[in-house]
C-alpha cells in the first residue's frame, strides 16, 4: 500500500481507501467513474490527461455550464502529461512505482502500443493492479472495436428489455452502460486490493461495458436456456409480477404501487377499502395475480385516480404498502428523505478564479458518497479541477520530488502542461 495523501488540493483523506494511490488514464465516463468511486472512498486519484487533448467531459453540461465534469472528476488531482513521448512515459512509469491502482479506459491495445502494458508496469511494481475498462473486454472477436454505453446496452440485450412491446427500444436518459461498467470496474479493483493483502501481488481487472450490462439481467439467460422464453419489453411493469406498476393520481402525477407479495396485496386491498380482494382466489397468490394482471392494473388505476398523489402515498404508507412518487430532479432535491441523509453536497473547485471563462467558481451541488460507511466514511474533498493540468506541478513535486528547474524544463518541452 502506498503512503499517498491527497495533497494541497483537498487536505487529508480519511475514507476506507485512504493511503491508496490511483492513476487514472482515459476519458469520458466509464473508466473515470471507477476512478471517482475510488476517490470517494478516500483514494488519492491522479488523473492524467494529454496536454493537447484534455477529457472532452470538461465541456459537457446544460445551459452553457460545464457541470458534468465538476461532479465526475471530484476528488481527483489533474495533471497533463504526454504519454506519447518518451519523457512523458518516463514520468508515468515513475508514478507507477508509487501507485496501487491504474485505471485505463482506452481501446484495447493502446497501452501495448505505447510500451506501457501490464508486463512492463508489473515489473516495476509487482503489487500494482491494472483496471482496464472497455466496450467488450480485452479479448474476443469484438475487443478491438470502439465501445460506447448505448451499443453495450444494445448488444447485451439490456436495451431490448426497455420500452413498450412493439415499439423502438428507448434508452434511459443516462449513459447507463458506462456507469454499470465503471461500477463493476470499481468492484473488481476492491476485490483485487483485498486479494493483494493475501498474495502480495497485483493483477489485471478486465471490465467490459457490454458484460456489465449483461450481468444485471437477472434470470433472462437461464429462462431462455431452459425454457426458450425470450423476455420482452413490458412497458411500465414486469409481466406476471402483479400488482406492481405506475398509476396516475388525481393531480396528474405518477405513483408507483408495488404489492406483488401475498401480504402486501392484502394490505393494498384493505387500503382500497376492499379487504375481501386480499383472499379472493383470483388474486390470492403470485400465479393467480399474474393471470389477472390486467384486471388488477385497471382496478388500482381507477382507485388511484380518485386521490391526489400526496394523499395516495400517505394512505398506502399507513397500510405499509410499498409506494412512492415518480420524481423529477427538482422534486428529488427537496425530498425530505434525501435531505435528511445529506445526499446533496457542495463540489468546490479551489483552482478556479473569477476570470476562468465558462466555469462557475462557486460551489456546485452534487450527489454525495454512496454508500455511507459508519467508521471510514468517504467524502467530497474537492470538486473536479476545471483547468487541465491544475495539479501537475503539485503532484510531480510532491510525489516524485521534481524541483522547479525540472518542471520548467518539462513545461518548455511540452511534455507536461
Amino acid at each position: 500500500m502506498s503512503t499517498a495523501a491527497t495533497g494541497a488540493a483537498g487536505g487529508v483523506a480519511t475514507g476506507a481507501l485512504s493511503g491508496i494511490r490511483v492513476l487514472e488514464l482515459g476519458t469520458l465516463i466509464a473508466g473515470p467513474y471507477c476512478g471517482r468511486l475510488l476517490g470517494d472512498m478516500g483514494a488519492d486519484v491522479i488523473k492524467i490527461e494529454a496536454p493537447d487533448r484534455p477529457d472532452p467531459l470538461r465541456d459537457w453540461g446544460q445551459g452553457g455550464q460545464k457541470l458534468f465534469w465538476r461532479v465526475h472528476a471530484r476528488n481527483k488531482r489533474c495533471i497533463s502529461v504526454d504519454l506519447r513521448t518518451d519523457p512523458g512515459r518516463e514520468i508515468f512509469l515513475d508514478l507507477v512505482r508509487t501507485a496501487d491502482v491504474v485505471v485505463e479506459s482506452f481501446r484495447p491495445g493502446t497501452l501495448e502500443r505505447w510500451g506501457i502494458d501490464y508486463g512492463v508496469l508489473s515489473e516495476l511494481n509487482p503489487r500494482l493492479i491494472l483496471v482496464r475498462v472497455s466496450g467488450y473486454g480485452q479479448t474476443g472477436p469484438y475487443a478491438a472495436r470502439p465501445g460506447y454505453a448505448s451499443v453495450a446496452e444494445g448488444i447485451s440485450g439490456l436495451r431490448h428489455l426497455n420500452g413498450f412491446p412493439g415499439e423502438a427500444p428507448p434508452r434511459i436518459a443516462l449513459s447507463l452502460g458506462d456507469s454499470l461498467g465503471g461500477m463493476f470496474a470499481f468492484q473488481g479493483a476492491l476485490a483485487a486490493l483485498y486479494a493483494r493483502e493475501r498474495t502480495g501481488r497485483g493483477q489485471v481487472v478486465d471490465a467490459a461495458l457490454s458484460e456489465a450490462s449483461l450481468a444485471i439481467q437477472e434470470s433472462t439467460v437461464p429462462d431462455y436456456h431452459k425454457t426458450g422464453h425470450v423476455r420482452q419489453a413490458s412497458g411500465t411493469r414486469l409481466e406476471r409480477v402483479a400488482p406492481s406498476n405506475i398509476y396516475k393520481s388525481k393531480d396528474g402525477r405518477w405513483v408507483i404501487i408495488a404489492a406483488n407479495q401475498d401480504t402486501l396485496w392484502m394490505r393494498l386491498a384493505a387500503a382500497m377499502g376492499r379487504p375481501e380482494l386480499g383472499t379472493d382466489p383470483r388474486y390470492a397468490d403470485h400465479n393467480a395475480r399474474g393471470d389477472h394482471q390486467d384486471e388488477l392494473d385497471e382496478m388500482i388505476a381507477a382507485w388511484a385516480a380518485d386521490h391526489l398523489a400526496d394523499d395516495l402515498v400517505a394512505i398506502l404508507n399507513d397500510f405499509q404498502v410499498v409506494t412512492g412518487p415518480v420524481n423529477t430532479v427538482a422534486e428529488v432535491m427537496v425530498d425530505p428523505q434525501f435531505r435528511a441523509r445529506e445526499l446533496f453536497v457542495d463540489h468546490d473547485d479551489p483552482s478556479l478564479g473569477p476570470d476562468d471563462e465558462g466555469y462557475d467558481p462557486e460551489p456546485v451541488k452534487g450527489v454525495g458518497v454512496v454508500p455511507k460507511l459508519s467508521d471510514t466514511a468517504g467524502g467530497i474533498r474537492f470538486g473536479g479541477a476545471s483547468r487541465p493540468g491544475a495539479h501537475t506541478d503539485e503532484v510531480l513535486g510532491e510525489v516524485l520530488g521534481y524541483d522547479a528547474e525540472t518542471l520548467v524544463r518539462l513545461h518548455e518541452a511540452g511534455t507536461i502542461a
